[in-house]
């Protein structure tokens, strides 16, 4: 007698995490922890292909929540390896998601918005930009106490995007605002250093180099201080900030001061 199939013959698989079509969450976490440990190795094929299979899953685990997590970590990885048509992609998918889950309001959409406006931002889409940072301020200042530390990202990113469009008096006052919320911080060093270069860069473009030169050489001293600290996590994040300052000083003739950022930078990657 020929046996019949079974349901497991035909059905097509499920998460393996639940066999029940109910939301299942992906490990954010984990996900994230693996991301970091790539992008401390510069490994970035791997970090893409990591992220790709996770969004994979979250469909499969019908987790809309962690897709949205996944998509805005695309985000970022596809700005820092200067993947354009698939950065676009990914911001345009993560705001419709947001979007469609009612989350207008929530912080995790201002966290979106900010993602995708530091996405456009980064390819010169500085008009793009604008609009999305002032909807993501107005619902981080509505959302969050004045010293959280989103803030200060948030007005780092959106005065960086200010600049571009030569709206130098709101970038200035937002820079001032992030230092204020990044000094209240546990370890906001880098992130004030990052801020005190952003504002040489500032000084020098409404200015000029010459007209500027005092003030300029002022906030990098400081910025510098800063980056030396005792104290500070000599990890890949510490590497990275490393290797984005280094230019900056060396833009405004510190070469030795460039010299040695690169020289932080390129040991912590050697030794991970």
């Amino acid at each position: 007698m020929k046996k019949l199939l079974s349901k497991d013959d035909y059905e097509e698989p499920m998460c393996l995490l639940n066999m029940h079509p109910e939301i299942t969450p992906i490990p954010i976490g984990r996900i994230i922890e693996k991301l970091d440990s790539y992008l401390d190795k510069n490994n970035y094929d791997a970090a893409e292909s990591h992220l790709r299979y996770w969004l994979n899953e979250a469909d499969t685990c019908h987790d809309m929540r962690g897709k949205l997590a996944v998509l805005n970590e695309q985000i970022g990885l596809y700005r820092k390896t200067e993947k354009e048509s698939e950065c676009i992609a990914a911001i345009s998918d993560a705001i419709s998601l947001a979007e469609s889950m009612n989350m207008e309001k929530s912080v995790t959409y201002g966290t979106t918005l900010i993602n995708a406006a530091t996405g456009y931002k980064a390819f010169g889409k500085a008009e793009e930009a604008l609009p999305l940072y002032r909807k993501a301020r107005a619902i981080y200042e509505s959302a969050l106490d004045s010293d959280d530390g989103r803030l200060g990202g948030l007005y780092n990113n959106m005065a960086l995007t200010l600049c571009d469009l030569n709206n130098f008096s709101e970038a200035e006052e937002l820079y001032h605002k992030a230092v204020f919320v990044m000094e209240k911080q546990e370890n906001g060093e880098l992130e004030v250093a990052i801020t005190l270069l952003n504002i040489a860069d500032l000084i020098a473009a409404r200015d000029g180099l010459e007209n500027g030169e005092k003030e300029i050489e002022k906030q990098l001293l400081e910025a510098e201080k800063l980056l030396y600290a005792d104290g500070l996590c000599k990890d890949g994040y510490y590497a990275f900030v490393c290797e984005k300052c280094a230019p900056v000083f060396g833009y405004y003739g510190y070469f030795l001061t460039e010299e040695e950022l690169n020289r932080r930078a390129r040991e912590i990657y050697e030794r991970t």
